[in-house]
């Protein structure tokens, strides 16, 4: 009889997970959602220092991970609070001391930042990470591993040889 299989970098799973400050309530949790969340490992959906807590876990077993700072979201870096003039925000947006906003990026990305002050010129951003400097819990459960798409031996024309 085989060990069951266990999640690995590159794998597409069905997830159930919830974040906490360690002791506290959820921030995000889909444990009583209907359907778990799929993502793939390696893609950007979780952060980096959260798949890693992933890998080697067997389905259907449900794991509390009391992970340090430096463990998931890591320590605020003054650098990523930044003054922006209010001339580059939208003019028709209300802003509110605390709000978390998107902002758009030149490259076409989102960027998800908490506003700590409100001036008349300009508005303090902190795009540090939401749950940086504190302790959490990461509880999750990993309900299936998906299988990954063979590559077709149909249209192939350009792919290297694979010895």
């Amino acid at each position: 009889m085989s060990a069951p299989r266990t999640a690995a970098p590159g794998d597409t799973l069905e997830l159930r997970y919830a974040l906490r400050p360690r002791g506290g309530d959820d921030i995000v949790s889909n444990f009583a959602d209907a359907e778990p969340e799929t993502l793939t490992l390696g893609d950007g959906t979780l952060a980096p220092m959260l798949e890693q807590w992933l890998v080697d876990l067997p389905v259907g077993e449900r794991h509390v991970f009391l992970l340090d700072p430096w463990q998931a979201f890591g320590q605020s870096q003054a650098e990523l609070v930044q003054t922006l003039p209010r001339t580059d925000l939208p003019a028709d947006m209300a802003y509110e001391t605390d709000q978390l906003v998107e902002f758009a990026m030149p490259n076409g990305q989102t960027l998800a930042g908490r506003i700590l002050e409100i001036g008349d010129d300009a508005i303090k951003v902190d795009f540090n990470h939401p749950l940086a400097d504190l302790a959490i819990e990461f509880e999750v459960e990993i309900v299936t591993i998906l299988s990954l798409p063979q590559p077709s031996s149909a249209g192939g024309e350009g792919q290297a040889p694979t010895d």
